[in-house]
């Protein structure tokens, strides 16, 4: 995919290790020829970061707390001084209370579901509205990222389903939006990973050795493969691809019932 990038610019946020789906696509898009800035948020994610977007040959990582509305407005200003358009956004946030990723649903309390809301699938919404400025000249991409537990009940998953359910939809409606504009807007789902987000999922090696054994590919996604599908989305090959939820999770999605070895 070398090349298929070159000369385009875009903002990643969500990195939080070298094992972060948010970092399989900046190394992706680097790779593809991409200039790439980061967003984290708080000092111990920004010492994290550092080595990892110099790698990429960043130096641009502003700290943005995306419930924070002054904080998202410092950044998009910092990064619109830097680079007055960009060609792509990834947005790669969400977030439950641990807690409540265990156990049953009915037990989703108000406080977090506001929060998890709020992070996981308003956030892309106010980023969006942000971005979409930078983005209006020449068209751009953005992306986002979600799970089947969306629209197929995932054990544990609680009410991070219901959250990703919403973020969808958004990323439909914003597609819409901002079709006109030449801006497509797309989500990728890919299956169970083992990342620092996943971890706090009750069950998650359960949940990660049951899809690896079942899907027709036999595997799990892999970075490089998530990387991939979002170089190509954000390629000029992807310019009429918008609205979809790529799904990148070995072809898990289409079974009705576990391999027969498995049963």
């Amino acid at each position: 995919m070398a090349g298929q990038l070159s000369g385009k610019r875009g903002l990643i946020m969500g990195v939080a290790n070298e094992r972060s789906i948010a970092w399989g696509i900046a190394k992706a898009m680097a790779d593809a020829g991409a200039e790439l800035a980061f967003t984290y948020q708080g000092e111990a994610f920004g010492k994290r970061l550092e080595p990892l977007a110099a790698s990429v040959g960043s130096d641009f990582m502003v700290d943005v707390d995306v419930t924070d509305d002054a904080s998202l407005d410092v950044a998009f200003d910092q990064l619109s001084a830097r680079w007055p358009t960009i060609d792509f956004l990834v947005h790669a946030i969400a977030y439950s209370d641990k807690t409540e990723l265990t156990g049953r649903f009915i037990n989703t309390s108000r406080a977090n579901f506001k929060n998890s809301m709020d992070i996981s699938a308003y956030s892309f919404i106010e980023v969006a509205r942000r971005a979409y400025p930078m983005m209006q000249e020449n068209g751009g991409t953005l992306l986002t990222l979600t799970y089947g537990g969306s629209n197929r009940v995932t054990p544990n998953y609680n009410v991070m389903g219901v959250a990703k359910a919403a973020l969808e939809s958004a990323t439909r409606y914003l597609a819409n939006d901002l079709g006109p504009d030449g801006i497509r807007v797309n989500a990728i789902s890919p299956g169970p990973m083992k990342t620092l987000a996943g971890a706090a999922i009750g069950g998650a090696r359960k949940t990660y050795k049951h899809t690896e054994q079942n899907a027709p590919l036999r595997s799990n996604a892999t970075l490089e493969a998530v990387g991939g599908t979002a170089v190509y989305l954000a390629s000029d090959a992807g310019a009429y691809t918008t609205g979809e939820i790529i799904r990148v999770d070995g072809g898990f999605h289409v079974l009705g019932m576990p391999q027969q070895d498995h049963l």
